[in-house]
């Protein structure tokens, strides 16, 4: 009895995986999805970018596809299975943009001494969803929950910046006979071509007398502008050589709350199309 308790023992140890040998499936699992992020990849081509055997890579793929996580089609190879567009949904419902978007834009604040601002688009209009006041003794009227115009203010432009020029038109006309500050529609359309080149943009005292921001987007996993966010503070600390080292800033920081939202760079921004 004792040695057949013995045996049993020794069957279990030998095949119940260890913890670090459960991680490192675990890993090699993740590590396995990765490599066919792009499409799907035969099982030849899979186990050399996997670093495996062909029949170990097999078995993996197999377990995977067991759970959803990859699907095989024939003459053509692996691919991501439907459990992960289930995941992804679901994660993209439960992200809360503010707070995924406070302690990297508390930073940014924290960096700058400046007043920072998250906002999103809401109709032809920029809603104000947080605001962290900066260190200086500067004053800006800004709330959260405020709806600003979308063409004179930094965060304004930076949501309108995958807009095609007749968007860019018609919100410059609505915004015009609401009653947003005049401005003259050439040079504004030139400042905006500028700035969707170069992923940033300005506000030059157009929305608020002595203020000035600079402001980028925030994408999602598909590539489209959900947010933006914005620096700003009063002109005599934001002259144009401050806002041009500030806009690489700016820039990275509304990049790391976009990764934290699921973008990459390889995910192009989608067609630019009138909304």
């Amino acid at each position: 009895m004792r040695q057949n308790a013995s045996n049993e023992e020794s069957d279990k140890s030998q095949s119940s995986p260890s913890p670090v040998q459960g991680s490192q499936t675990l890993l090699r699992g993740l590590d396995m999805l990765d490599k066919v992020i792009d499409g799907p990849v035969k099982l030849a081509e899979l186990s050399q970018r996997m670093g495996l055997t062909r029949s170990t890579t097999h078995r993996l793929a197999n377990a995977l596809i067991d759970r959803g996580f990859l699907t095989f089609l024939p003459r053509v190879g692996y691919q991501l299975g439907p459990k992960l567009l289930q995941l992804g949904f679901l994660a993209q419902s439960q992200a809360d943009i503010v707070q995924i978007a406070r302690p990297i834009i508390e930073d940014l604040a924290a960096s700058t001494e400046d007043t920072v601002h998250l906002g999103r688009i809401d109709g032809d209009f920029a809603l104000y969803l947080d605001k962290i006041p900066g260190r200086r003794r500067v004053e800006i009227s800004s709330r959260i929950g405020d709806r600003q115009p979308l063409t004179s203010t930094g965060l304004g432009k930076a949501l309108l910046l995958d807009s095609d020029a007749g968007e860019w038109h018609r919100v410059f006309e609505a915004d015009r006979a609401a009653g947003a500050p005049a401005a003259d529609y050439g040079l504004w359309l030139a400042r905006m071509q500028d700035y969707a080149r170069s992923g940033y943009a300005f506000d030059l005292e157009e929305n608020e007398d002595q203020i000035r921001c600079v402001s980028a987007p925030i994408r999602d996993a598909s590539g489209r502008i959900v947010a933006a966010i914005s620096v700003s503070s009063a002109a005599q600390y934001m002259d144009d050589g401050r806002m041009a080292a500030l806009s690489g800033e700016v820039r990275d920081t509304a990049d790391r709350i976009s990764h934290a939202l699921g973008w990459t760079e390889a995910v192009a921004p989608p067609r630019k199309t009138r909304r």
